[in-house]
């Protein structure tokens, strides 16, 4: 099922890593609290982070690869704000907020990186 085109792309590799445990946390916080329209809010931008990374592999131009790769940054500071509201109301446990913080920030930097890189070279 998949193309193994991700192996050779270790921030497409971490983002779909994350979305899978995103979707894991999603669950729990479906299942175990009832919380529909936060779970929903969470997975939308938490697995939309490396759905942008893919699609930008596949860009018209750099502007629209840089652009895909914005988008994809913006999702991670939205995931960022889920991620924090869900602990500070006691949804997720710290051992599983923590580990998903941690690693969307460092996808967000990784990105930022990646941003200034192309934005560089224009």
């Amino acid at each position: 099922m998949e193309t193994g085109k991700n192996r050779n792309d270790p921030l497409r590799e971490r983002s779909l890593d994350f979305a899978v445990a995103i979707v894991a946390a999603c669950r729990h916080l479906r299942e175990k609290h009832r919380e529909f329209a936060l779970a929903d809010q969470l997975l939308r931008s938490g697995t939309s982070i490396g759905a942008n990374l893919s699609e930008a592999v596949y860009a018209a131009s750099r502007p629209d690869f840089l652009n895909k790769n914005k988008i994809a940054l913006k999702e991670c500071s939205e995931t960022l704000y889920w991620l924090t509201l869900a602990r500070r109301c006691n949804l997720l446990p710290e051992e599983t907020a923590r580990p998903l913080w941690t690693t969307c920030d460092q996808l967000r930097r990784m990105i930022i990186s990646v941003c200034k890189t192309l934005e560089s070279r224009k």
